[in-house]
């Protein structure tokens, strides 16, 4: 029996173990629901989790409630957040997100869990997410709390033998009049002020018998009733705050604290008011969140496309290798940073004449880093970035157009293969491929991953359409995903087309053809004015 059992509890730990190995989330982080609360509705719960006393809320459930919108990608462990004016890539096991390409820390990491990524409850608490919303968010009792972008709110009431007062929290200046409209009605009404909310409180007081404080357009409104022995009031600051005081005789002495021009705290509403949960908790919010600096670039905006139609859209074109980086070679035969370019001169030509603003990374015989091509296109704003190149391979049968879009996981070692034979460029700089100050290095593959895919397949499929090429276009693997450092850094949906591979001599004689080199790039070029037309960045 002895041993039974103790085989029994040998397994049991053995089986608690092995759980907290395949399931480190569920084994370190207690699971839970955290509540929504949007303008004092509840908009119900989001399932939470804490780690080291942070509460983490389920990403994209609750950046729905908030009406953004989010990409997941549950294998990589990253999820994409946009609000109205920013966006946010958060990555697992990171204590950090990147907002508009900038780097902000957070209390604690990122959690994926099955799929499900949780982020601290203060991402959403972050400046530039409450600016996007223009709302007020703050978190306590296990709650997310969503209000209006106020500057006045009710937030106490003292009632005394001898004197009543109302309390009111204002932020920032705010000019009031006041005036008693009949023996028993007192009115007080602030020009544009926004209330946290309505607010209708009956004291039964022989002082004050009620009041309400109400919205009317863009002012708010204070209207008092005043109880049989509501002889004397005044309305006035005190200690930062705004006082509505009242008594039969001698009114209570105004608080001899310096009052300071400006209130930057709420205080919570008490319980006599509505529940404690709706009580502002701005300041500690603020003690545990950074404070970032704006982005000096464009942002994504949620439910808008990537590029703008407000402008002529900008398409950097990037003939690949030049100057003492040949590219691939055939003895006797063309080089490959030859082709690349007279390829992109005629796919210049070709968006030129669309009504395009187009920029060439080289436009001669020159070598540049690959860290300058896509620091050419971010300054640039580019609206795309293709970059064009020409394939080799050890099998002489290797032959066909393929058009690339980056991952940190190559589609097959075929195409691992293609990415490492490009990265060499990397060998002719002077200095090693820096991404220090490339914030968008950690979510490149995906930032723009599903805009990159979509033009690569446009882009195929002209090409593919395109007459006298002569170069095989297979539908069922010309798209391919690879790591390739020139469009790591790229701020915009990136392609790299390998047009056709200079090792084939089939292939190698249509990319030394003049007429199928300027349909090549006539082709690449309809490839992507159909991208942009069936994204509607263009009218068709």
């Amino acid at each position: 029996m002895c041993r039974a059992v103790f085989c029994l509890l040998m397994k049991k730990a053995f089986l608690a173990l092995l759980a907290c190995l395949l399931f480190p989330c569920s084994a370190l982080h207690a699971q839970g629901k955290t509540d929504i609360y949007i303008l004092g509705k509840d908009k119900g719960s989001v399932s939470s989790m804490q780690a080291n006393g942070i509460t983490l809320l389920d990403a994209r459930a609750t950046t729905k409630k908030l009406g953004g919108s989010v990409e997941l990608y549950a294998a990589a462990k990253q999820i994409k957040v946009a609000f109205p004016g920013m966006y946010a890539i958060l990555s697992a096991p990171l204590a950090e997100a990147i907002v508009n390409a900038q780097t902000v820390k957070l209390p604690a990491e990122v959690v994926a869990s099955g799929s499900r990524i949780y982020v601290p409850a203060q991402f959403f608490m972050l400046p530039q997410v409450q600016k996007a919303l223009d709302r007020q968010i703050t978190f306590e009792n296990n709650a997310l709390v969503v209000e209006k972008n106020f500057t006045l709110a009710f937030t106490d009431k003292e009632q005394k033998p001898s004197y009543d007062r109302l309390r009111f929290f204002r932020k920032g200046n705010i000019s009031f009049t006041s005036k008693q409209k009949n023996k028993h009605t007192v009115e007080v009404v602030f020009p544009s002020v926004v209330l946290k909310r309505n607010t209708s409180l009956r004291l039964k007081d022989d002082f004050i018998r009620s009041f309400t404080l109400s919205q009317r357009g863009k002012d708010a409104v204070l209207k008092v009733i005043l109880g049989k022995n509501g002889k004397n009031w005044r309305f006035t600051e005190e200690n930062g705050e705004l006082v509505f005081a009242c008594a039969e005789k001698t009114l209570p002495a105004v608080s001899s604290a310096s009052s300071p021009a400006v209130a930057t705290e709420a205080p919570g509403e008490r319980e006599d008011m509505t529940p404690s949960i709706f009580a502002d908790a701005e300041e500690d919010a603020k003690a545990s969140v950074p404070v970032i600096k704006p982005a000096p670039q464009p942002v994504m905006k949620s439910g808008e496309p990537v590029l703008t139609a407000k402008r002529k859209l900008r398409i950097v074109i990037d003939p690949g290798h030049g100057g003492k980086d040949p590219g691939a070679t055939r003895r006797g035969s063309s080089q490959e940073k030859a082709l690349n370019l007279t390829v992109s001169k005629h796919l210049y030509n070709y968006l030129k004449d669309q009504g395009f603003e187009v920029k060439m990374t080289r436009d001669k015989d020159v070598f540049v880093t690959l860290a300058g091509r896509s620091k050419m296109a971010n300054d640039f704003k580019a609206d795309l970035f293709i970059s064009v190149h020409t394939n080799a391979a050890k099998r002489a049968a290797a032959n066909g157009f393929e058009v690339y879009f980056r991952s940190d996981k190559a589609t097959d070692a075929e195409a691992a293969e293609v990415a490492a034979f490009e990265n060499e460029a990397l060998q002719y700089e002077e200095a090693h491929y820096s991404f220090v100050d490339m914030l968008l290095e950690s979510m490149a593959k995906n930032e723009f991953m599903n805009e990159s895919s979509k033009l690569a397949g446009h882009i195929r499929n002209y090409v593919y359409k395109e007459p006298g090429i002569g170069i095989a276009v297979r539908q069922n693997n010309a798209i391919r995903q690879a790591n390739f450092y020139v469009l790591r850094g790229v701020k915009s949906p990136a392609v790299l087309v390998e047009m056709g591979y200079i090792s084939s001599s089939k292939d190698r004689a249509r990319l030394n053809n003049k007429a199928a080199q300027k349909r090549m790039g006539q082709g690449i070029g309809k490839g992507i004015v159909s991208y942009l037309k069936a994204e509607g960045k263009i009218s068709k």
